[in-house]
């Protein structure tokens, strides 16, 4: 029982993140995580998603931290619905809130 509770408690400690990688070509992906430097290493090396694969070297311009899998799910969703414009304005957004 108690293996059962440390299982819960390390999964519940996770964290998610929601990621937006620039293509070669221009063009974002749109993933989640628990884990971006092996997640943009996977990407790199053509084991990433099939449509990154293509559009190699990959950059990792944008991320944010989630409690858990589900919120990163639900961020990710809604982050795919925007227009590129959009998603440009959030990147531009969380970039300018770093530097200062």
């Amino acid at each position: 029982m108690q293996k059962k509770e440390e299982g819960k408690s390390k999964k519940k400690r996770e964290r998610w993140f929601v990621y937006i990688l620039r293509c070669r070509d221009g063009t974002f992906y749109t993933g989640i995580t628990n884990d971006l430097k092996r997640r943009c290493q996977q990407h790199n090396k053509g084991s990433g998603a099939r449509y990154t694969r293509t559009r190699l070297p990959v950059r990792l311009i944008f991320s944010k931290s989630c409690r858990n899998r589900t919120e990163a799910l639900v961020r990710e969703c809604a982050i795919k619905s925007l227009s590129r414009k959009k998603k440009k304005g959030l990147i531009k957004k969380t970039r300018a809130y770093r530097i200062t």
